[in-house]
């Protein structure tokens, strides 16, 4: 295979190539060598590696792949391949903030409501992801717009506690509607609300890319970001275990009578109690799938673990009449964004989470983009690479707003696909355009939707639990690459130890405030506080940041003191298998001894 003959450190943008220079083909020549040559569809890689599974006590030999870089040319069904992989892996978590936050947790929309958005996230990750992987150059400036890597966005799981805790504020005020027996009716407008204050704190984000990335990276150190992705992640694992047990509606509570004696209601197809062991083990049945492919399963599987464990679930579901077909049957065959809208507004309460949000978000891309850049056989520092991440932190914070103005809660860019890259050696930007229309193609056939919506909600609380799951992972990893000096282990102790009392015991601030006038700009004041005081994340965020800035790094002394921070930074690292932690500390004391000697 030939290897990229173009400069990208020049060239950080669009390749769009130098017709007057020969040493280049044509862009005909090179459609032709493309489209009417064998090597230009299927070329000599390995395509029996990526579906063949690890089968037990059976070795396979492989040659080595090659690496498709980013402007190299590739196989038009290789690509073809990769791209339906990417949009695969993403599947999963572009469809379950919509499914959440539309749902009992959330606005409780119809199932026409829930059918749209759902579609809706997929057009929108579509869109939006071509402007991340084309990367613009801003006219006569030195600043990008975009990465010009395979950073693909999906909605962004960071909005979740905001937007739940939101909801559950806007029912307890009035501000969207319950019945005569307390149950929450559709509230259209609070959605409306959420998408139009995400659109204007967006613009916050926006005006952060212009900030030096080096800047950025000071003032937000892993330090902040790492315990508050934490916290997020631990927040949603609460919300996948409610549906794996049944749901997160009011039959939670195992009331004697009504709607919602049974999960999801009294008139669904297999209706049971919230927590039955069916339930259970329909969740475990996606779990367990999960693990098996990601044991034993081809490059293919491991990278769509989470999506094959689904489709085993609902196939269970479906053999003991789970499903409900006729919101399939009666769902439009193709639908588009703007089909449905909702009225923008502002919600003040949520502007101070929301801003939190996006920071975490800017925070996020920042790794992601660097983590991308590995993968890719790219640089990570250096002024291309710099330039890559404020293009991509300013099409982070545009796509915030355009997903609001395409009725949808903020974008993120997301870190799963870099290990398909890994995995298939291809950091091609042709594969994410392929990735892109595959995700506009799941949204628009508004059919594939409503077969999403359908799924029962254990069989979904066992895919999101182990999704949401990996995001605390992730937080974990971030915080690692944190030496754990007196002083780091006294930031993250007192930042986590607010935000996991927030998590579990959400309702801890509800009687701080005892104001009952009709103020209403005071009322929302307040309730903006009440909102950051039960959110563990923003806790936890604010904490961590106002501690790394006010508490200053202090060298380590000689003695006892250096000795704890050089054993924290050996036990820090996870041991291989053939050393263990303890013999780690002994070789670390016998080299303390020598130098004491």
């Amino acid at each position: 295979m030939s290897t990229n003959t173009y400069d990208e450190q020049d060239q950080p943008e669009l390749n769009l190539g130098h017709p007057g220079d020969r040493s280049r083909p044509s862009y005909l020549s090179r459609l032709k060598s493309t489209l009417l040559t064998k090597d230009g569809w299927l070329g000599d890689y390995d395509y029996a590696y990526l579906f063949t599974p690890k089968i037990p006590f059976l070795r396979r030999d492989r040659k080595p792949g090659p690496f498709f870089g980013l402007n190299d040319r590739m196989p038009i069904v290789l690509a073809f391949i990769l791209g339906f992989q990417h949009s695969l892996a993403m599947l999963a978590g572009v469809v379950a903030p919509p499914l959440i936050l539309s749902g009992s947790a959330g606005a409780n929309l119809d199932t026409e409501g829930q059918q749209y958005l759902v579609s809706a996230a997929l057009m929108c990750c579509g869109i939006l992801s071509a402007i991340q992987i084309t990367r613009f150059h801003i006219y006569k400036t030195p600043y990008y717009l975009g990465t010009g890597l395979i950073s693909v966005v999906g909605t962004s799981f960071a909005t979740i506690p905001v937007a739940t805790g939101a909801f559950a504020q806007m029912y307890s005020n009035g501000y969207c509607p319950v019945d005569t027996d307390g149950n929450k009716l559709p509230c259209p407008d609070g959605y409306g609300a959420i998408i139009g204050t995400t659109c204007i704190c967006a613009l916050f984000e926006i005006l952060l890319s212009f900030t030096p990335p080096k800047i950025l990276q000071k003032v937000f150190p892993p330090m902040v970001t790492g315990p508050t992705v934490l916290l997020i992640g631990v927040h949603l694992v609460q919300t996948g275990f409610q549906n794996w047990a049944g749901g997160a509606g009011p039959c939670m509570s195992h009331p004697d009578s009504g709607l919602f004696q049974l999960c999801p209601t009294i008139n669904a197809p297999h209706a049971l109690r919230w927590g039955s062991a069916q339930f259970i083990g329909l969740g475990f049945s996606v779990f367990v799938t999960i693990l098996i492919c990601e044991k034993w399963g081809s490059p293919v599987m491991q990278s769509c673990a989470v999506v094959i464990g689904l489709l085993v679930g609902c196939i269970i579901a479906a053999a003991n009449g789970y499903f409900d077909r006729s919101t399939i049957d009666i769902a439009p065959a193709a639908t588009f964004i703007w089909v449905h809208t909702f009225k923008l507004s502002l919600y003040g309460p949520i502007v101070l989470p929301m801003l939190a949000v996006y920071l975490i978000l800017m925070m996020e891309a920042i790794g992601d983009i660097t983590a991308t850049c590995d993968v890719s056989r790219l640089e990570v520092e250096g002024t291309v690479y710099e330039s890559r991440i404020q293009g991509g932190v300013l099409a982070d914070g545009l796509n915030g707003l355009l997903a609001g103005l395409m009725t949808m809660t903020p974008m993120s860019t997301f870190a799963q696909n870099n290990g398909v890259i890994s995995l298939t050696k291809c950091a091609n930007r042709t594969v994410g355009y392929f990735c892109c229309v595959f995700l506009l193609m799941m949204g628009i056939f508004s059919k594939f939707a409503a077969a999403l919506v359908a799924i029962p909600s254990s069989v979904l609380g066992g895919m999101t639990t182990f999704l949401f799951c990996s995001v605390a992972v992730s937080g974990m990893r971030i915080v690692s690459t944190v030496p754990f000096t007196r002083r780091n282990r006294f930031i993250l102790t007192a930042a986590l130890s607010v935000g996991f009392g927030a998590i579990l015991v959400p309702n801890w601030f509800d009687y701080f405030f005892t104001y009952s006038g009709n103020n209403h700009a005071l009322r929302g004041f307040l309730d903006a506080i009440s909102l950051i005081m039960e959110t563990g994340f923003a806790l936890t965020g604010l904490m961590a940041l106002f501690l790394n800035l006010f508490i200053s790094e202090v060298a380590p002394e000689s003695g006892e003191e250096a000795e704890a921070v050089e054993i924290d930074a050996v036990t820090s690292i996870a041991p291989s298998s053939d050393d263990t932690i303890a013999q780690k500390r002994t070789t670390v004391d016998k080299e303390l001894d020598e130098k004491r000697m």
